[in-house]
């Protein structure tokens, strides 16, 4: 089968970082199914993991994460779906990647593909939308509900997490939003998604926030450069109140929010797939409830832009506009 695979840890503007190559189609273990790719989309993670990895000398290390495509085949042991289905999902940290004609993924980290998106769509949707729902309900503690009417700050609004955390604490929750954003589209981008303000990350912060005199800003997602902005986040969180985060500072210094009795709560969205933990088919139940509200008009794709099809070419292309933190939403690569 196709696929896009690397061999060595290369910056994205040498043409050896990303090769297109073909590699033996992979047969699903009892719990797998076997996906026939039709789009996937780019996350951060997929330039880290790049940079880093080195496999066997000959082989291939495929990237790639978010995928939407159709159920080909399915494990001895499936029970959440059968050939001919259409699905989307974020795959595994520990497994090759989606950059493939063809993936092998546990049924128990896939959701039904929205009916009413593409499969370009749809693809923009899963890791995200996974890593914005365990950030607020799993991680920080945010209740589903109306009740809470204090503040939530999402400091990168416009990426890929941020696009989507915008519209689930819109819909499933009363808090005031806040994003940051430094670009005029940017600013555009998250108001267009619902956040009822946008503050500039690159100017001081709490200034800015004390001005809209809103309720206090008890919850934090910090989804980039939280080196840079945590003292000022520090200084703006509420008593008690909780910073979430996704990304890989350095070490940070937490004593800023001792007196506050702050809390700091990571976010990996492959914990269970890695760690196999007991409660893994929870994703599963997450991408179908954001399938549910996709298909009822409660949120909608955060796809940007479509990078063409599925070819070395046009991931090199993709991961330098990711690696030069300019990108808004998400973006998409679909078909062979």
């Amino acid at each position: 089968m196709k696929a896009v695979g690397h061999q060595q840890p290369l910056p994205i503007e040498d043409e050896r970082s990303l090769l297109d190559c073909d590699v033996p189609k992979p047969e699903p273990g009892p719990r797998d199914i076997r996906v026939a790719i039709k789009a996937v989309s780019v996350n951060p993670i997929d330039t880290k993991v790049r940079k880093r990895a080195t496999p066997p000398a000959g082989e291939y290390k495929i990237l790639g994460y978010d995928a939407a495509g159709i159920v080909d085949t399915v494990g001895s042991e499936v029970t959440l779906f059968q050939p001919g289905d259409e699905v989307f999902y974020a795959g595994s940290l520990v497994r090759q990647g989606t950059n493939a004609e063809f993936h092998v993924v546990d049924e128990r980290i896939v959701g039904r593909k929205p009916r009413t998106l593409s499969f370009a769509e749809a693809a923009a949707l899963p890791l995200t939308s996974i890593t914005a729902w365990e950030l607020m309900f799993d991680r920080m503690g945010i209740a589903q509900g109306k009740a809470d009417n204090r503040t939530l700050l999402i400091i990168g609004g416009a990426g890929g997490v941020g696009s989507i955390m915008i519209q689930l604490a819109r819909k499933l929750t009363g808090l005031t939003v806040i994003a940051t954003a430094s670009r005029p589209e940017t600013i555009e981008w998250c108001l267009d998604l619902g956040a009822h303000h946008v503050v500039d990350h690159s100017q001081p912060m709490k200034e800015q926030i004390e001005k809209l005199n809103l309720p206090p800003v008890a919850w934090m997602a910090s989804l980039t450069a939280t080196d840079q902005h945590f003292k000022a986040m520090a200084d703006i969180l509420a008593p008690q109140g909780v910073i979430g985060l996704i990304d890989d500072p350095p070490p940070l210094d937490i004593t800023l929010i001792k007196f506050k009795a702050g809390s700091l709560r990571w976010e990996s969205m492959f914990t269970r797939s890695t760690f196999q933990t007991p409660d893994m088919v929870a994703q599963h139940h997450l991408l179908n409830r954001v399938a549910d509200m996709i298909d009822a008009g409660e949120i909608k794709t955060t796809l940007d832009k479509v990078f063409g099809k599925i070819t070395a070419s046009n991931l090199r292309a993709a991961h330098a506009t990711i690696e030069s933190g300019k990108s808004i939403g998400k973006i998409v690569l679909e078909g062979w």
